[in-house]
């Protein structure tokens, strides 16, 4: 399967799975529910998504399995959006080419569209019909759970605001991106694997290290598009990490640095999935499609 089918098949599932998850709930306060579904709803590339299935279909996952999986941290993902966009924390304004939610609706609608999000991606984690053993499905929702909290994306997002202003190092700067964007991506791989049953722990080590790859290598490639992009193909301000005085990889390394640590790490996932016994040539081809994104 081509790189630009596969990932236009996991938008639609995750947003088909989505919403016939909010046809259920329109009993609850409707501003709140265009808000939640103003933030899923988004266009984005639905990169964590694609990786569920990708990882799922390859290691003959059951696909309602996965379309749970897909949808829960798509839900986690979208969430943590929506926070970081908040006056509180980056305070930005447009999102992939849209207002934010905040500026849509309200901060008070955007706090609770995030926090909506967030139980939305346990309660489809935790549904009584897997095709998974219990103790899988607890895993799933512990791997997410961890992914995306004090060791994980939250606790990279606290990391990355105490930073700001100060001088960090380049394997501070790494911790930070491990966990603030790294944590989720390599979460998506492991749902992935974990909806398959009688995954080899060989399998299993190699497509957590081509997560860690990735995951690094995309937030690296976001640093250089702040400096190299521009706001209408990003759909968000150009140069706000600078505004922002953040730490990033061109700051640190120079930008052909960023660009050599990009490919180092590009070449790191190809390795890693390159010896598995199965056809990996969408994950590789996703690989390149990180580094070479233009938003």
């Amino acid at each position: 399967m081509n790189l630009k089918h596969a990932l236009a098949q996991a938008q639609q599932d995750v947003l088909h799975t989505l919403q016939r998850y909010f046809q259920t709930q329109q009993q609850t306060q409707p501003q709140l529910l265009a808000a939640t579904q103003y933030c899923i709803e988004n266009g984005g590339k639905r990169l964590r998504p694609f990786l569920v299935y990708a990882v799922g279909n390859m290691l003959a996952a059951h696909q309602d399995d996965l379309h749970k999986a897909a949808a829960a941290i798509e839900c986690i993902h979208s969430y943590s959006l929506v926070h970081d966009d908040l006056p509180a924390m980056d305070d930005d304004e447009l999102r992939r080419g849209r207002p934010t939610c905040h500026i849509a609706f309200d901060e008070a609608h955007a706090i609770l569209a995030g926090d909506t999000l967030q139980t939305i991606a346990f309660e489809l984690l935790s549904s009584t019909d897997f095709d998974i053993g219990a103790s899988q499905q607890l895993a799933l929702i512990r791997s997410l759970s961890q992914a995306s909290g004090l060791l994980g994306m939250v606790g990279g997002q606290a990391l990355d605001i105490a930073a700001t202003d100060k001088a960090i190092s380049l394997s501070e700067l790494e911790h930070i991106h491990r966990l603030k964007t790294g944590a989720l991506l390599s979460c998506a791989i492991e749902l992935g694997y974990l909806c398959s049953p009688n995954v080899e722990n060989s399998t299993r080590a190699a497509l957590d290290d081509y997560g860690r790859a990735i995951g690094l290598a995309f937030q690296v490639q976001d640093d250089i598009l702040d400096v190299e992009g521009d706001t209408a193909t990003l759909g968000k301000p150009q140069g706000s990490d600078v505004a922002a005085n953040k730490s990033t990889y061109p700051a640190l390394m120079g930008l052909d640095g960023a660009k050599d640590k990009m490919q180092h790490l590009y070449q790191q996932a190809i390795d890693a999935v390159c010896p598995l016994p199965y056809d990996t040539r969408v994950l590789e081809q996703l690989a390149g499609y990180i580094i070479a994104r233009d938003h």
